[in-house]
């Protein structure tokens, strides 16, 4: 199993991961991404457990504040 592991506060809304990988993320209407289905563990982190990354590892790449990681 894999982790995304989002940290939602850094977030400044530039739809990277949205374009990138649209079937895990969407922007929201405050103008943050959202990792859809995802459990939120602390204050603003967001975690999914999947099976495979798939275009999670380039949208967290593409992240110009760094604010996702993919976890083994």
């Amino acid at each position: 199993m894999k982790k995304i592991i989002f940290e939602r506060e850094k977030c400044i809304g530039c739809g990277s991961c949205a374009s990138l990988c649209p079937s895990f993320w969407e922007l929201s209407n405050d103008g943050k991404a959202t990792l859809k289905e995802s459990v939120e563990k602390e204050d603003n982190f967001f975690i999914k457990e999947v099976e495979s990354a798939e275009c999670n590892t380039n949208a967290s790449e593409n992240c110009p504040v760094q604010c996702i990681k993919v976890e083994e």
